[in-house]
């Protein structure tokens, strides 16, 4: 007998479900306001330190953050198996679902591999996913908008544009076009400038600043949402008033020092460092990151003192650390 699959249409059906017991809809997405990027923690191993890991969570929570970015780039998973992956995304939503939006980051420059991780990241529960455009190996735009149409049936989505890091840039007209002919597309991580978070905007496409140093104008100037941060790893609270609380134009500056040191080398290098300085993780790096040299780990210490301990997470002192307090894995 010929197999009949070979000539079915649609053969490759979507892997979906339709309950909707603890399902999470786009307009709830729209509304968050604070998103941190987490940070992976590690074990000397290499593994993943589920104990600090949930214990920065819990902090995010108590400092009233809306969201948190799983496996992003800021939480190395572009170092991550994709079986290390859909656990952690899993793990988040298992403890914290209840209390927090789980965001998978389960985007990639493989279509297939970004269909099989979001397919697996909704059915273990996550809220909404974060989807890149096909970094290194571009495609054209045409090629574009067939990799996120693959990807947005399958539920809320954020599409990140970032073109320091891919290399190409997400025009507005393609994600207007998308927007057009969608539901599930909640908004964009836009790290192009306050233009385009204006023009986004304008046509009713939410924008959350993927830029720390620009978050503040960019909600109370040019329209966004919110932000999704990396320094709110470190100061949620400071994060949550920069947002919620009205133009505040003197903590914003107060704050620009702590954010220019913390991308004086490639994200996630210094809140790797930061996160170890302030004891909250152990001083344990995935190459190919290493931690900041020495003076800048003091510079630190002077930012912390400034800005004020309490202003920070973590109940312990924060510190130089010497170079060889911190252990560099790249076999785990």
């Amino acid at each position: 007998m010929s197999p009949k699959a070979a000539v079915l249409p649609n053969f490759h059906l979507p892997m979906r479900s339709f309950e909707v017991k603890n399902r999470t809809y786009t307009d709830e997405i729209k509304s968050l306001r604070l998103i941190t990027a987490i940070k992976t923690p590690y074990l000397p191993d290499g593994r993943f330190d589920l104990e600090a890991y949930d214990a920065l969570v819990h902090m995010q929570i108590e400092d009233g953050v809306d969201g948190v970015i799983v496996g992003g780039t800021t939480g190395e998973g572009q170092l991550m198996s994709w079986d290390e992956h859909i656990m952690l995304i899993g793990h988040t939503i298992n403890c914290f679902g209840t209390s927090i939006k789980v965001i998978g980051n389960t985007g990639s420059n493989s279509t297939r591999e970004a269909i099989h991780a979001t397919e697996q990241g909704f059915a273990v529960g996550m809220h909404a996913a974060l989807h890149i455009n096909p970094y290194y190996g571009k495609t054209s735009l045409d090629g574009m908008v067939s990799h996120f149409k693959c990807v947005l049936p399958m539920g809320p989505t954020i599409i990140y544009n970032v073109p320091s890091r891919t290399g190409q840039d997400i025009p507005p007209s393609l994600i207007q076009s998308l927007a057009d002919n969608t539901t599930n597309l909640a908004g964009v991580k836009e790290c192009v400038g306050h233009e385009r978070t204006e023009h986004h905007t304008k046509n009713n496409i939410t924008v959350w600043s993927g830029n720390d140093d620009e978050c503040h104008d960019s909600r109370w100037d040019h329209g966004a949402t919110g932000v999704i941060s990396v320094a709110s790893n470190l100061i949620p609270g400071l994060m949550r008033e920069l947002m919620f609380e009205g133009k505040n134009s003197a903590l914003n500056a107060k704050l620009q020092p702590l954010i220019k040191w913390l991308f004086c080398e490639p994200n996630p290098i210094g809140l790797n460092t930061a996160l170890a300085q302030l004891g909250v993780v152990r001083p344990v790096f995935r190459l190919p990151y290493v931690p900041l040299p020495l003076a800048k780990r003091v510079e630190f210490v002077n930012l912390v003192k400034e800005i004020g301990r309490e202003h920070f997470i973590g109940d312990k002192d924060v510190e130089v650390l010497d170079d060889d307090d911190f252990i560099l894995v790249g076999r785990y």
